[in-house]
């Protein structure tokens, strides 16, 4: 019998699919079910980490917080977005990789009971680490439509009340590509307000857009920005996923807090990789290597879109993956995980544990397989749901 903290932790079922193709060891695997990209890491990071792995500095625990140059790129990285200023002392600490920042902010920001605002259906990632903080998940449903996903601002706001710790959000939506936007932001400023909660931002993925608009931060918002702490990474943007870097910024009176945790937890991150982050997160063409990976995305999106016309499938506004509604197709995800890998060479994750409505869907991650090889996926998925 697991411990109290584990009782209702399932797991996030990508590492059961994935050891499965990897046993498979079969090069006709379409590799579907993993947050995994094959576009290269920036070329000023890759020799950034050559230089550091040199380096007796790099091989070190210290700064505990991260060192000065990366604090000082990702402050300015956030502050950009969000139209304000983080101090890189005081208000902003590194971690190893964004879900290590995203736990250690709900640690310092949640009690035993609170209530975690977050999208259903969203990674189940962060919805075990919402329990593994002791906070309880209150889900806002995003609503699935012909042209993507849609979550009501009134809504949003309506879950946010006087047992609301965090209201965490990402914006694209992880793993169903929805955006937010001012309009969300301006509906829980109140709300936020008024229960003295705080907004966990996580902002992996929020330049990954495909309708090429700049991203929406909270903080830019004048009546959050006092309550709003980002955490970011180099994994999805930056494509940095081995190097396990991220940041956490946000107002001073909370970020002592959050450095403490992450000082108790994983005391530091990797020091041969915070140097090349911060390279890529400053070199003068940070923002056309982001658009650039981007537009690779997008085009791999579009792909799986066209092979799928006629599937009950729900077209993403950005991020790595897109949905499909396998219970209008009169099958379970786990049916159709099996069918799509035993007949057709296909690996996708089944969505349980991803909030409640994520019984319903299976992901399938467009990030790691070139459009010539996502060509064909209507065959595949014929000859998985021929009977």
């Amino acid at each position: 019998m697991p411990v109290e903290r584990l009782r209702h932790i399932p797991g996030i079922g990508v590492d059961k699919v994935g050891d499965a193709a990897d046993a498979a060891a079969d090069p006709r695997f379409l590799r579907l079910e993993n947050l995994d990209t094959d576009i290269p890491p920036p070329a000023v990071a890759r020799r950034v980490t050559h230089e550091a792995v040199e380096e007796d500095a790099a091989n070190s625990y210290l700064p505990f917080p991260g060192h000065r140059v990366l604090r000082e790129a990702a402050a300015a990285h956030v502050g950009a977005i969000a139209g304000r200023h983080y101090d890189p002392d005081t208000e902003c600490v590194s971690v190893a990789g964004g879900l290590n920042g995203v736990l250690n902010v709900l640690l310092a920001t949640v009690e035993p009971g609170q209530e975690v605002v977050v999208c259903d259906p969203v990674y189940a990632g962060l919805v075990n680490r919402i329990r593994l903080a002791g906070g309880v998940p209150r889900h806002v449903r995003c609503t699935p439509g012909p042209n993507g996903w849609a979550t009501d601002p009134a809504a949003l706001a309506a879950a946010v009340g006087p047992r609301t710790a965090v209201v965490l959000l990402l914006s694209p939506v992880m793993p169903t590509g929805a955006l937010l936007s001012g309009e969300h932001y301006e509906a829980l400023a109140g709300p936020v307000a008024r229960h003295g909660a705080w907004v966990l931002y996580d902002a992996a993925m929020e330049r990954i857009r495909f309708d090429g608009l700049p991203p929406a931060h909270p903080a830019a918002h004048p009546d959050l920005a006092a309550r709003t702490i980002t955490a970011g990474s180099a994994s999805k943007e930056l494509r940095m996923i081995g190097w396990r870097v991220g940041w956490v910024t946000g107002p001073a009176e909370i970020m002592g807090d959050v450095s403490l945790v992450g000082l108790t937890n994983v005391v530091c991150q990797v020091g041969i990789a915070q140097r090349a982050v911060a390279a890529a997160l400053t070199a003068p063409d940070a923002a056309a290597d982001v658009a650039a990976a981007t537009a690779v995305w997008r085009d791999r999106c579009e792909t799986v879109l066209r092979e799928l016309d006629g599937y009950p499938v729900i077209r993403p506004h950005g991020g790595w993956s897109l949905l499909v509604d396998t219970a209008a197709m009169g099958v379970t995800p786990q049916e159709a995980s099996a069918r799509l890998f035993r007949r057709a060479q296909v690996a996708a994750t089944p969505m349980t544990g991803w909030g409640p409505s994520g019984d319903r869907y299976l992901r399938l991650v467009f990030a790691n397989e070139p459009a010539e090889r996502l060509t064909g996926l209507r065959d595949r998925f014929e000859a998985a749901f021929a009977d």
